[in-house]
């Protein structure tokens, strides 16, 4: 039955149709489907597939494949409450652009993503000076902050990762908070991302959270 409704649910996330996926979720809660076999079992084998739908380009445009993360964060955001058992956060992170980036469609994808994948993000919006970047992360308890760049100028900017390093190291903060980077120019250049001064990059939402659990389990207790 898992297989059938997971079909269901990707062809609604394919079409854009928040509507019908919501409903589709609520027929399978009715039927017995446990929501912990919702998220890991349905939802986020969508997302990998609309990821890889972008790459075949079934997928026409990234607006679309922000739906279809926004559902999943949706879907994702209903069922938790349903657990049997809380659900057990992978990790904190705190994510925004780079300073003079007001690009957020990535990002917010990418945040959509994550939260399906049980990692708590908090958004800190567009334009994001290092500064803030780190004092949000030490507030907040966060070990990853995500820095999001769709212009290569932003991506070097002495204010955006590199800016955001610097701060890591005056404050002695380099064990316990970890940099990931992403967007287009990283995408052109895998190894943008040192050069920046991150410690990692990731190409895509689900992506990202396999790269976001290394670098938690790289910080010392």
């Amino acid at each position: 039955m898992k297989n059938m409704i997971s079909e269901q649910y990707q062809q609604a996330v394919f079409d854009t149709d928040r509507q019908l996926a919501l409903q589709i979720v609520q027929n399978a809660i009715d039927n017995g489907v446990l929501p912990e076999e919702i998220v890991f079992d349905i939802v986020v084998p969508s997302i990998e597939d609309s990821i890889s739908s972008v790459s075949e380009r079934r997928y026409t445009n990234l607006a679309q494949h922000f739906m279809a993360s926004q559902i999943a964060a949706e879907v994702t955001e209903m069922m938790v409450p349903l657990f049997r058992q809380a659900p057990e956060i992978v990790g904190k992170m705190v994510i925004g652009t780079s300073s003079g980036d007001f690009h957020g469609l990535g990002k917010r994808i990418v945040k959509g993503c994550l939260k399906a994948q049980m990692i708590e993000v908090t958004d800190l919006g567009l334009s994001v000076p290092a500064e803030r970047f780190v004092d949000q992360a030490v507030e907040l308890g966060a070990a990853v902050i995500g820095i999001s760049s769709m212009m290569a100028h932003t991506a070097r900017s002495e204010n955006g990762s590199i800016g955001v390093r610097r701060l890591l190291k005056e404050r002695g903060l380099e064990q316990q908070i970890r940099i990931i980077v992403g967007g287009t120019p990283y995408n052109h250049d895998e190894r943008l991302y040192r050069t920046v001064c991150a410690d990692a990059w990731a190409r895509n939402g689900i992506e990202a959270g396999a790269v976001i659990v290394r670098l938690l389990g790289e910080i010392r207790p």
